[in-house]
């Protein structure tokens, strides 16, 4: 009866065997998660927000698919994965590119939220086995693991590649290494199946995301420049390839049931809680460490240079020129190749500047993010470019010329300025596309909000306030002319939105 109970549990579990294809088919995803993201974000040009959304709700209707199935399907599946894997990171991206939150915060909070989704699975159900997916808690527990794994596996691998410096092919070779230490663990030293299961699953993440970027990099920054579209198309036809020989060869469906193993290792779960707390401190120890050990680093070459990013920003200040100059004459191919520039020279830089003064290097993070997803759009408008560039530009050159300490205010008035940065954003938005029905209901909107917050910012700091009013004035003039044009507002908004820009820092 028991045996007749084990076949039918292994018949009804969903989700496949770990088979070789499992890890070469999940690493697949995985890069896909990171080059298709990257291409739907920027060469679709759909921005991060629209792209989170849309694949979100892909994965909700693939995820509810899934959970219709009686059985593991292989199509269902692993279309799951991979639009798990690409919404995982998105979640992650969006955390640190929209909300500002530190990739430390993000690690922490996954590596939080992954511990406690496992505790409570283990809890509920007395085993974290992937072999044993055949009930609806279980499958619950299963997918909000694998959507940890992927987020933290993205916060995890940008944290240690792009923040402290390592490099997606260095970090790529690290965790390489690593799990091929977890499989000599496994093999020779005993160590649990699962707990080395699910160590190598969080690993391939970052690994995945490093074989991504090597590949869609350009050649002069170091990958083989096959582009994002190119890299996630020819592993979307392997993935295929994969699922339909798996569905054709049932190859990942007929292994045997783990059932008795687990139950075998119901005697010994004293052995494997003691293995779990090694595990966890050597990568706590390791992590850690190493994580200070660079930050450190970091922290001492920079103070040795200077403690500003005055006078740091003139190569990417050059680079977005050129890009405005490329943008202005319509010649979008030297454009995208300056983009690669900025975005290569930018990341290389990232982890000496972003320790120099954390906060101006996010605000300028997020507008050249802007840049790369105008430009590289599938069909660039000049208008959005133009915006993009112009706004990243001015915050650029405003950092560049900065010469207070790291945190401090430029103004009394910093961060009291942030509508009316906004204001103006949009009206440079409606100027750029000739709408100037909409560029004067701005200006309208501006003069209130300024009229209404003058005593207020008056008082703050008298002279800064002078200064901006004056440069709004311009601005007024320039839309509400009888006969505007567009050059001289661009110059006005330009000008002033520098201004106001630089008071609220």
């Amino acid at each position: 009866m028991q045996e007749n109970q084990n076949k039918m549990k292994v018949l009804l579990n969903k989700v496949p065997q770990v088979t070789i294809f499992f890890w070469v088919i999940k690493i697949l995803c995985t890069t896909v998660g990171e080059t298709f993201a990257d291409f739907i974000n920027f060469n679709i040009g759909l921005g991060l927000t629209l792209t989170t959304i849309i694949m979100g709700v892909a994965f909700f209707i693939a995820l509810f698919l899934q959970f219709k199935a009686s059985k593991y399907v292989p199509a269902i599946y692993w279309v799951t994965v991979v639009l798990i894997s690409v919404f995982g990171t998105l979640v992650t991206d969006n955390l640190t590119d929209n909300m500002g939150a530190p990739l430390e915060v993000s690690t922490a909070a996954f590596s939080v939220l992954l511990g406690l989704t496992f505790l409570l699975w283990y809890l509920s159900e007395k085993t974290l086995s992937i072999h044993s997916i055949f009930n609806r808690k279980r499958e619950v527990f299963y997918w909000l693991t694998i959507l940890f794994t992927f987020a933290l596996g993205t916060a995890v691998g940008d944290l240690y590649s792009e923040q402290l410096g390592f490099g997606y092919l260095n970090t790529g070779i690290g965790v390489v290494i690593i799990i091929a230490l977890v499989f000599f663990a496994y093999k020779f030293l005993k160590l649990d199946g699962v707990l080395a299961f699910w160590i190598a699953y969080i690993l391939t993440r970052p690994l995945g995301a490093s074989i991504g970027d090597y590949l869609s990099q350009s050649k002069v920054n170091g990958g083989l420049g096959l582009g994002t579209t190119v890299t996630s198309v020819i592993f979307l036809i392997t993935i295929l390839a994969i699922i339909v020989f798996l569905a054709v060869s049932k190859i990942d469906t007929n292994a045997k049931s783990d059932i008795a193993e687990t139950n075998q290792r119901n005697g010994n779960k004293k052995h494997v809680l003691k293995q779990t707390i090694v595990v966890l401190l050597i990568f706590l120890v390791v992590g850690i460490g190493g994580y200070n050990w660079r930050s450190n680093n970091i922290a001492s070459q920079g103070a040795t240079e200077q403690a500003t990013l005055a006078g740091q920003l003139n190569d990417f200040v050059k680079i977005e020129n050129d890009m405005l100059n490329a943008v202005n004459i319509n010649d979008f191919a030297s454009a995208k190749k300056d983009a690669d520039n900025l975005e290569h020279q930018w990341d290389t830089q990232e982890p000496k500047l972003r320790k120099i003064d954390s906060t101006t290097w996010t605000k300028i993070d997020g507008t050249i993010d802007s840049v790369l997803a105008a430009v590289r759009s599938s069909k660039p408008n000049v208008n959005q470019s133009n915006t993009a560039l112009t706004h990243s530009h001015s915050v650029l050159k405003a950092a560049n010329k900065s010469t207070s300490k790291p945190g401090a205010s430029q103004t009394k008035l910093s961060g009291h300025l942030n509508n009316f940065a906004k204001i103006e954003n949009d009206i440079l938005n409606a100027v750029n596309k000739n709408d100037f029905a909409s560029a004067k209901k701005g200006a309208d909107e501006l003069e209130h909000q300024w009229d209404t917050q003058e005593p207020t910012l008056r008082k703050i700091d008298g002279a800064t306030w002078t200064k901006i009013d004056g440069t709004i004035d311009v601005v007024l003039a320039a839309v509400r002319s009888s006969n505007p044009d567009g050059n001289k507002c661009k110059t006005a908004l330009n000008n002033s939105f520098s201004n106001i820009n630089r008071a609220d820092k």
